[in-house]
């Protein structure tokens, strides 16, 4: 290949692999005697910690599956550079409601990555039909206190739906008193680990014999905690300006139907972008009183 033609080649590769310098590196071996130009890629195995407290416990990693199960998610989440950015960055916007809520229920605040692993901290739906930060199921959001109806999903409020995700980790931490293995039920239900474990005749996360789902699941969970609380070892240089900052927001409380929210949020110094932007849970163009009061969102600074 002639140096003009491998010049365009180079300009590609720098360009579709920012973040090498972070995680990897580029190496141009170079002969001014010869026309032709060598290119080595030389991407780095991310680090592997012998042990990481997770949930007030020390994990040791002595164990060639655990270390192997871990390594692989350690590995994708460190080089799903647009993804895990983008956690960094809706981190600094969410966790601090997040955490305040786990800490007023005695959930440990670790299951802040527990939240990353369902939705990446983003409004998503699921193939399944789980929705919102939490992934919670229709039936499940009711069963645990949320409004599902055709004018408002509380699974898309992030305060509401973490007091929910709250309440089912209670509960799971109060039948396995195990909080791996609790994490372990957000996936696989309740129900179907105790299965698991009666059948396998084991009492602990790391011996069971799982789908690869939840086989996957908690180490997931483990690996996003080690790669954000350490962005920099793992190649993620971002500044503070670079972070989503939490909204200034002020917070009005309807006990009224409301027939034209666009109109509402104009009165109310804001406009129906915002309203839906802040208030994702309410579903329609309209919101109809019925029996409980409704705290919508807007710009403190509208």
């Amino acid at each position: 290949m002639r140096i003009k033609q491998v010049i365009p080649l180079i300009v590609f590769l720098l360009l579709a692999l920012p973040f090498t310098s972070c995680s990897g590196e580029i190496k141009l071996a170079s002969n001014p005697d010869k026309e032709e130009e060598a290119i080595e890629l030389i991407f780095k195995l991310p680090e592997l910690p012998d042990s990481i407290e997770f949930c007030g416990v020390m994990l040791k990693f002595d164990n060639f599956d655990i270390r192997e199960r871990l390594d692989k998610e350690i590995i994708v989440n460190t080089y799903r550079h647009s993804a895990t950015f983008q956690y960094l960055k809706r981190a600094n916007r969410y966790f601090p409601e997040i955490v305040n809520s786990l800490k007023a229920h005695n959930i440990p605040e670790d299951f802040k990555y527990l939240c990353v692993a369902e939705s990446g901290l983003e409004q998503v739906t699921s193939r399944s039909g789980a929705k919102g930060f939490w992934q919670f199921m229709p039936f499940t959001a009711k069963e645990y206190g949320l409004i599902v109806n055709p004018e408002v999903d509380e699974r898309y409020n992030v305060i509401k739906s973490t007091e929910a995700a709250c309440k089912y980790l209670s509960q799971a931490q109060k039948k396995f008193n195990d909080w791996l293995l609790t994490a372990a039920s957000y996936n696989r239900g309740m129900g179907g680990i105790s299965r698991d474990l009666e059948s396998q005749n084991v009492d602990k996360y790391f011996d069971l014999h799982l789908n690869t789902e939840t086989s996957r699941y908690v180490f997931r969970i483990i690996a996003l905690k080690i790669v954000m609380e350490n962005p920099e070892k793992y190649g993620f240089h971002l500044s503070e300006n670079q972070l989503y900052n939490p909204v200034l927001t002020k917070s009005i409380e309807v006990d009224q139907s409301i027939p034209n929210l666009a109109k509402w949020a104009i009165e109310h110094g804001s406009n129906f972008r915002m309203l839906k932007l802040l208030n994702p849970w309410i579903l329609g163009e309209k919101l109809t009183f019925r029996s409980r009061k409704y705290i919508i969102r807007l710009p403190k600074d509208a």
